[in-house]
């Protein structure tokens, strides 16, 4: 695909004339931080394919808990039932940092997909993708500690906003790790005592990438290798 202005691994990557196809229904979009885009259960309006950014997909209970089940950046996009047909998804989203890309309406990607092989088959690859990364974070939210997935969270996150400083907050930790805000506080500190990490003004620097991944749970360097198998 030539267009220069597209960074969206996805949409960059696929024939051109798959995406001469679907060009006229992309919309350019750049969100705020911390904007919803899409509620649970509502029907998704729209598939987003981030140029920069980052959509986390928050699973939420009864009483209002809420985990991240999955992290959507230039490499993905956010929307993955229409991959399958279905314009339905129980899950919120969340853009922060805010995204800048391309979002095409539902009924416009569902339309074009039969025609699009090669753009089907990228965006089959990344639901499976999705699918095993949020089971392995079922693992580690079972079994490893707060430092340990917290320490994933931000190798995690790092690695898709590209910088060493990320923009959260510990009560937005919080509602990502499934836990409460106390507990993100005192593993912050134990990972800042441990000199790897830095809050400062409502975000996290990360000062030493090494120490960090040495303090991390296996389930990190598991999600990494569903990357390079090309999911």
């Amino acid at each position: 695909m030539s267009g220069a202005s597209v960074r969206n691994l996805i949409l960059s990557e696929i024939p051109d004339q798959e995406y001469n196809l679907i060009r006229p229904h992309l919309d350019p979009i750049t969100t705020k931080e911390y904007q919803s885009i899409h509620e649970p259960g509502d029907k998704l309006e729209y598939a987003y394919f981030p140029n920069r950014g980052m959509v986390c997909v928050v699973a939420e209970t009864g009483d209002g808990k809420t985990l991240e089940v999955g992290l959507v950046t230039r490499a993905g996009f956010a929307g993955e039932s229409l991959a399958v047909g279905q314009d339905w998804c129980p899950y919120r989203l969340i853009t922060q940092p805010a995204i800048e890309g391309l979002r095409i309406r539902a009924e416009a990607l569902l339309k074009d997909l039969p025609e699009a092989p090669d753009l089907r088959l990228r965006l089959a690859r990344y639901v499976k993708f999705q699918s095993l990364r949020t089971s392995q974070i079922a693992v580690c939210n079972r079994f490893h500690e707060i430092e340990q997935r917290l320490a994933r969270w931000l190798l995690m996150s790092q690695d898709r906003v590209g910088s060493p400083i990320l923009p959260f907050t510990h009560e937005f930790l919080s509602s990502m790790l499934g836990t409460g805000r106390a507990s993100v506080t005192v593993a912050a500190g134990v990972l800042q005592k441990s000199g790897l990490i830095r809050y400062q003004h409502g975000a996290v620097k990360v000062l030493n990438r090494k120490g960090l991944e040495e303090s991390v749970c296996e389930c990190y360097e598991a999600i990494k290798q569903f990357e390079a198998a090309g999911f």
